[in-house]
């Protein structure tokens, strides 16, 4: 039902793909080649940024912090040249969901980059540490997975590669560093307010995780590296080198001794994560305490990697965005006839005019989506179900998608019917440049095709672009069934005026 006419040529035997994770405490750069269907790493450069440090009490990015992340990402794009644009992306994850500056910070960053940032949301963040921690360490066992960032931690249970249940809270070890150890002292009251503080954000998500069950646990990312490398050098991790929970609190105590953060001097702690070594240990501790854990396995694989391998599969054709669409048809029982004959004409009228609007596969696949989706909001209203489509498509959980691509689809909803108003075109363009401006229209002229909701072959359609301002759509009106079809077209050239568009309509026998 949802093939994919503008697909991403597969991934070659060799030829590399890399992937950049922005974190709140870290920023990361993989640079990979694919070796017989598995992902081996070439360059794997970590620098910490802190970018969550640089959030002030009303969640403002300041300048010093957007400063070493900009000349981090300026160091890691030299390290691409050899890259084709279209094999890398870049995620972003807590500390950007969390600054009301963001966009200015992205803004500057794209210009930067060979690709654009997908700031993703806590569940699609935990959906792709599992997939790279499981593609890391194969196993048919279901598994809960712990990853502890710089701003949030994030809670997966899966079987296989397939993630069963995702949670993302909101506490990390700079986050947690800035709130319990900020002035680098380590004292017993500040491990029993920050594993306090962690153990009831824990216990909200605990019945849920204990119902579900799981045979083993691994932890992921830097903390847990550095907290494992930590317990084997003071011989308080067991036979198999795994975490245990009596030598994490052999750890707390004994930086509690050592009193300062800039007195650490364990192996395995690097220089760069002492300052934020005591708050991870304190999440740790709470997540094993909170959750009745007694080992944690270690996976070298984390985010980066679960972005490479969702990346392979976009170039397979197992994309899981496609996998999402399909489970939103079903949960909102969306006409899935009538939702296939908006999409093939949105196919059709996209392939006219892609060219001399310079609209990318992505965009074709963005609108093919969307055409997919348009009438969810029927589920709760058909008054005004286009508001509510993009209420649930901005708001939604939706695996594979970043928040901008959620909010891209929103403005397409928003624009496919009922009148445009003049000012929405500039939050059109705020939110995906002129080509998102295009792809309104397209879909607007998509689904006015199909208003009548008629069983019968669609007259023949023509949309040519003489400029990019200047639109002419022929249609043949020879078909009684589509009988107002040239009318309702006609009707629509001032909602297009609108927009700065000049729509004209030929009818033609």
């Amino acid at each position: 039902m949802l093939n994919n006419t503008f697909a991403t040529t597969p991934l070659a035997e060799d030829e590399l793909m890399a992937a950049i994770d922005i974190g709140s405490n870290s920023f990361h750069l993989a640079i990979a080649r694919l070796d017989h269907g598995e992902v081996r790493k070439v360059v794997s450069l970590s620098e910490k940024v802190q970018l969550a440090a640089g959030l002030d009490e009303n969640n403002i990015l300041g300048a010093a912090a957007e400063r070493r992340g900009l000349d981090c990402l300026s160091r890691f794009v030299a390290r691409l040249d050899s890259v084709s644009h279209d094999r890398i992306r870049i995620v972003a994850t807590n500390a950007l969901r969390q600054a009301k500056n963001a966009d200015d910070f992205i803004s500057r960053a794209n210009k930067i980059l060979p690709k654009p940032i997908e700031v993703i949301a806590g569940r699609e963040e935990a959906r792709l540490i599992y997939l790279g921690v499981s593609h890391t360490n194969a196993s048919s066992d279901k598994r809960l997975v712990i990853d502890i960032g710089g701003g949030s931690t994030e809670f997966i249970i899966g079987q296989g590669f397939d993630p069963l249940l995702t949670e993302s809270l909101q506490m990390g070890c700079v986050a947690f560093t800035q709130l319990f150890f900020a002035d680098g002292q380590i004292t017993e009251k500040a491990f029993h307010n920050a594993t306090t503080a962690a153990r009831k954000k824990i216990l909200a998500i605990n019945g849920q995780y204990q119902k579900m069950g799981w045979s083993s646990v691994i932890g992921s990312s830097g903390t847990i590296k550095a907290v494992r490398n930590a317990l084997v050098a003071e011989g308080w991790a067991d036979e198999q080198e795994r975490i245990t929970y009596d030598g994490v609190k052999k750890l707390e105590k004994l930086l509690i001794q050592i009193g300062n953060v800039d007195d650490i001097e364990l192996e395995g702690v690097k220089e760069h994560r002492k300052a934020v070594f005591p708050a991870g240990v304190a999440v740790l501790r709470a997540a094993m305490k909170a959750l009745g854990i007694e080992t944690i396995a270690y996976s070298d694989g984390a985010l980066r990697e679960g972005v490479m391998y969702d990346m392979l599969g976009r170039f397979a054709s197992e994309d899981v965005r496609d996998r999402s669409v399909l489970a939103m048809i079903k949960r909102y029982s969306v006409d899935k006839k009538q939702a296939r004959q908006v999409v093939r004409t949105s196919r059709h009228l996209f392939k006219q005019v892609q060219d001399d609007l310079q609209l990318s596969n992505d965009d074709g696949d963005l609108l093919r989506r969307a055409a997919f989706l348009h009438e969810i909001g029927l589920a709760i209203s058909h008054t005004n179900y286009h508001r509510h489509s993009a209420y649930l498509l901005e708001n939604s959980d939706i695996p594979g998608f970043s928040q901008v691509d959620q909010k891209r689809m929103a403005q397409l909803m928003l624009s496919h019917r009922r009148k445009l108003k003049s000012d929405m075109i500039e939050q059109t363009i705020t939110i995906g440049g002129e080509q998102l401006v295009y792809l309104c229209l397209l879909l607007r002229l998509s689904v006015l095709a199909h208003h009548s909701r008629s069983e019968y072959d669609l007259p023949q359609m023509q949309l040519v672009v003489t400029d990019t301002n200047c639109w002419q759509i022929t249609v043949s009106t020879d078909k009684e069934h589509y009988a107002f079809l040239y009318s309702d077209l006609y009707a629509d050239i001032d909602q297009f005026a609108k927009w700065g568009i000049k729509l004209n309509v030929v009818e033609a026998e």
